[in-house]
This record gives structure tokens, C-alpha cells and sequence, in this order.
């Protein structure tokens, strides 16, 4: 799995393609199976995504049963489920939430310590402030994490010194089942954090959002089941934006989150892309890529994600493009992998320069993370020649079948040992 390549050569799309559940939203929903003894049912399951099948494992491990059909899930369990997660294959940093699940729940929660894509400095402090703020005790065991309490977490107020998406989901997990109310101020509202907080609901949570300000959380003692629809993803449906427009062609987007992506949505238009809204679906025309000035922030701005995205369609714009990443300003590592394929980069503190070119070639390159991977392979499909991506399954832990997807479109892609 983890040593195939994907090879890819110019392309031109054509037809129509739908955006699958999204990565950021599903991970959450599977680590707060754990807050549940009844069925969860999840719909819109994005069941090909290496990250998701990973949880799986885990969540099978500790004695969850996953019964997966196509896009659906069904995930139960017969008795308590373990809550030491003695794990030795590739990790994800969503065992933070896991942990925070099964301390609320369980009184007792043991993982790895986290992984994921290595974004700079990307420190656990934070949750385990929250865990603690809550009544936990939280201490390293090796290369493990443990907390532990003594009955059930009690509700607080919680302060997070920073608008962290996993912190925020950390505390809407373990004050969910806390005795009190828990109120968690400058929390990161965004669409994920939305879709988890309507999720929890539907099973009998109490929690409600009052912008950016705060978020308060009622505690109750259970669950019940629930069947819920894993909102589409906004990074993919970004994705094949761009992408059409960076290689001059129409196709349609089905299950496009418009209103996820407001913002930038507004700079891609300034710049040249052309979309056009026919209620839940996108139509892509032929468009032009002029250069942008982005800057990433919270929602609803570009967060971190986007920007290796912003940088793919900078490559092939009329000029010269300028991205500050202040979230994770050591993400810019894939500029080495673009200039292998002819595209001037420069970084100067936390300023990355794109500058466009009309002689973009193929070459072997690296998928150092999932963004990056994903616009190496845009940038395949504009290039001369071949262009070999390596460590390509980083690209399949966050695009549901990715290849099938492009092969439907018409795309030269193929993926090899």
C-alpha cells in the first residue's frame, strides 16, 4: 500500500464527479463512537480513505463491530470496549479525540501519541489542558498518553488560548458526557466543528454554539443511536475547482459545499476561475488563473489546507503569487518538489513566492503530506511529460477514491509499484 506511485500526464476533464464525505468531519464522528453503546450509522461514508480505515482498526481493536456497504457504516459494540489503544502501526493524530472520548466515558483512556502529517510544530499542550481542566489526569507512559479520573469529568469553563479545531472537538467530546455544563470560549467554529456538534445532538447531546464566542455543553449521562450524513468535503470539492480550472476544463461538482467556502471562493473568482451554482452542484468553465494574495487564518478564511491548493494554481498563473501560512509556517517544503518541475519558488520567512510558468515538466517527486501530495498531482496533469509522485498514499488518506474519480473524468493517471 505504502510503496505504490502515481503516475500522471497532461489531462483535460470532462464530465461530472461528486465530492464524498469529508476527511476532517468523519475522523471526529468515528472517535466519538467511543461516547456511544448504541448503533451509529453514519451515511456519505468516505470508506476509501486511509486515514478512516486506520480508525477503523483502531476502533475494532478496542471491540467496536464496523459493518461498512459502499458509503454507509454501521458501527456497534456488545459490552465495554477497552480503552488502551496498544497500537504499532501508522497512527493519526486523531487519537487525541479518542482519548478524550474514552476518559469521559470510560474513566480511563491510554494511546499513542499522536501522528499525522508533521505540519511544524504541531504540540498536544492544549488538549491535555482541556482534559485537565475537566478533572482529568494526563501524563506521558513512554510513547503513550494516558488520562485518567476518579468518576465522571466535571463541567467548567474552559479558555482555550488559542482557536484550535482539535481542541475544540476535544472538549465538545469529553464535556458531553461531564456531570455540569461545560463552556468553551474562543473555540474554532467551522463547518467540521458543526457537523460533530449536529451529530452529538441527534443522539441526545445538549450543546449549542454561540458564534465564536463560546460554546456551551449541558452534560448528559448517555447516548442514544443515531444516523447521521457526513457533510461533504470541502477540500475536495476545492480540489477539482482548481484543478478543472488549471487545466482549462468544464465539469460538473455534485454535493459542492458553497456555503463552506465563501471566502475563498470570492479570491478564485477575482482570479480568474468560472463557477457557476445550480443548487447543490457546481458547474466549472473554462477559466484563467491569475496570481493571488492569500493570507490563511480561521475559518471562514483559507486555513492551512488550502494553501498548497492556492500554490498548485499559482504555478500556472501570469505572475508572480504571495501565500503566508502564520498557522504551520514550515509548511512549505513542497516548493523544493516544485521547482524539480520547473516552477520558481522562494521563501522568506513566512512569505512563500510562486512564480507562474508556461513550462511546467514532469519529474519524480515527493508527497511530503496529503496536501502536498494532491497538488503535485495537479500540477502533473498541466506538465510536459511524466510526472511520478512518490509516498503517493499520503494522497489517498484524505480523496476518496481518488483514482477512480480522475479516471472517470477522463484523466491520465494510473498508480503503480
Amino acid at each position: 500500500m505504502y510503496d505504490k506511485k502515481i503516475v500522471v500526464e497532461k489531462s483535460k476533464l470532462e464530465g461530472t464527479v461528486k465530492v464524498s464525505g469529508a476527511k476532517n468531519s468523519v475522523l471526529r464522528l468515528l472517535a466519538a463512537s467511543i461516547l456511544f453503546d448504541k448503533e451509529v450509522n453514519l451515511t456519505n461514508y468516505p470508506s476509501s480513505l486511509l486515514d478512516v480505515q486506520i480508525h477503523e482498526d483502531m476502533l475494532r481493536y478496542l471491540g467496536k463491530q464496523i459493518k461498512v456497504q459502499g458509503e454507509n457504516v454501521v458501527i456497534s459494540q456488545q459490552k465495554d470496549i477497552s480503552t488502551n489503544l496498544e497500537w504499532h502501526d501508522r497512527s493519526i493524530r486523531n487519537t487525541l479525540l479518542i482519548l478524550g472520548a474514552a476518559v469521559t466515558k470510560y474513566g480511563y483512556g491510554r494511546v499513542p501519541l499522536p501522528g499525522g502529517c508533521k505540519l511544524g510544530e504541531r504540540k498536544y499542550d492544549i488538549h491535555v489542558h482541556v482534559l485537565e481542566s475537566l478533572g482529568a489526569k494526563v501524563y506521558e507512559d513512554g510513547e503513550y498518553l494516558v488520562a485518567e479520573s476518579d468518576g465522571r469529568l466535571k463541567g467548567c469553563d474552559i479558555y482555550l488560548r488559542m482557536r484550535s479545531t482539535g481542541a475544540t472537538e476535544n472538549a465538545i467530546l469529553a464535556g458531553c458526557l461531564a456531570d455540569g455544563i461545560t463552556n468553551i470560549y474562543n473555540p474554532h467554529i467551522r463547518p467540521e466543528i458543526i457537523d460533530l456538534i449536529n451529530f452529538l445532538n441527534s443522539a441526545g447531546a445538549d450543546i449549542k454554539h454561540f458564534g465564536q464566542e463560546r460554546i456551551e455543553i449541558k452534560g448528559v449521562t448517555s447516548l442514544g443511536s443515531v444516523r447521521h450524513n457526513v457533510m461533504p468535503d470541502n477540500m475536495e470539492a476545492l480540489t477539482w475547482l482548481i484543478l478543472a480550472t488549471m487545466t482549462k476544463s468544464e465539469i460538473k461538482i455534485e454535493n459542492f459545499p458553497f456555503k463552506d467556502l465563501e471566502i475563498p471562493l470570492i479570491h478564485l473568482r477575482e482570479s480568474g476561475v468560472n463557477l457557476y451554482r445550480c443548487g447543490d452542484n457546481a458547474i466549472v468553465a473554462k477559466g484563467n488563473c491569475y496570481p493571488v494574495e492569500i493570507s490563511t487564518g480561521p475559518y471562514p478564511g483559507i486555513n492551512s489546507d488550502m494553501q498548497p491548493l492556492f500554490a498548485a494554481f499559482a504555478s500556472v498563473s501570469k505572475g508572480t503569487s504571495h501565500i503566508i501560512d502564520l498557522r504551520f509556517p514550515g509548511r512549505y517544503a513542497y516548493g523544493d518538489e516544485m521547482q524539480k518541475m520547473n516552477i520558481k519558488t522562494t521563501i522568506s520567512g513566512d512569505l512563500f513566492a510562486v512564480t507562474g510558468s508556461t513550462n511546467i515538466q514532469g519529474n519524480i517527486v515527493k508527497a511530503h503530506d496529503l496536501r502536498a501530495g494532491i497538488a503535485l498531482l495537479m500540477l502533473g496533469m498541466v506538465a510536459e511529460g511524466k510526472t511520478v509522485i512518490t509516498d503517493s498514499w499520503q494522497i489517498k488518506r484524505g480523496y476518496n477514491r481518488i483514482i477512480e474519480k480522475l479516471l472517470a473524468l477522463g484523466a491520465n493517471v494510473k498508480e503503480i509499484d
